[in-house]
């Protein structure tokens, strides 16, 4: 496993659950929807999706996974890489990657979309949220590729133009995509994160 994967369970066998808070605006799916979260975590967003879903979740992080389990212990959860997926085609309605894409090398962000492009069932639909080019810590650390950067844990961070997704995702259709921005306060000082939020759907 690549070093800067391996931050991750380092980083979550140190600090435990690292992100808190609720995850808002999430799609409305029918009952009984067959759905993959890649990049699973600590389970912050599998904490807010429907019980009546039939959830597969997974991570390359074996600390996160038994973090994520406390969550949620209705779901399957699998210690896999994004862009190797033990997983049938064409078997999920939605596919949820939040936050995971961004965490990888170029070559490992077009393989995550492939794979997700083979899992989704004709019809279905792949959501998409990352950090962008206008969040406040872009060009934070060592950059290590263009518009990923590595900082003191070890893990990567990309910042990715709305083009760039679209790019990424090519095997799939764009229903919409776009900016979102918000504000906060680090130590008085107003600073704003944003980040790519996107649809695209399997024909």
């Amino acid at each position: 496993m690549d070093s800067h994967l391996k931050a991750w369970d380092k980083d979550y066998a140190s600090r435990g659950r690292l992100w808190g808070g609720g995850v808002k605006n999430l799609p409305i799916l029918p009952e009984g929807s067959s759905v993959l979260e890649l990049g699973c975590g600590d389970g912050k967003t599998l904490s807010a999706l429907p019980v009546d879903w039939k959830i597969v979740a997974l991570d390359v992080s074996l600390e996160a996974l038994h973090l994520a389990r406390r969550v949620r212990a209705d779901v399957f959860l699998i210690q896999a890489d994004a862009g190797r997926l033990p997983l049938r085609e064409e078997s999920f309605d939605a596919v949820f990657a939040f936050h995971v894409t961004g965490h990888l090398l170029a070559a490992d962000r077009h393989a995550l979309a492939r794979e997700a492009a083979r899992v989704l069932a004709p019809g279905g639909q792949l959501f998409f949220r990352d950090f962008c080019e206008q969040d406040m810590r872009a060009g934070q650390g060592e950059e290590v590729e263009p518009g990923t950067f590595r900082r003191g844990s070890g893990i990567l961070t990309h910042y990715f133009s709305e083009s760039e997704v679209k790019e990424i995702f090519c095997d799939l259709r764009p229903a919409s995509i776009g900016m979102r921005r918000w504000k906060l306060r680090v130590k008085g000082e107003p600073l704003v994160r944003a980040e790519v939020e996107a649809v695209f759907l399997k024909n």
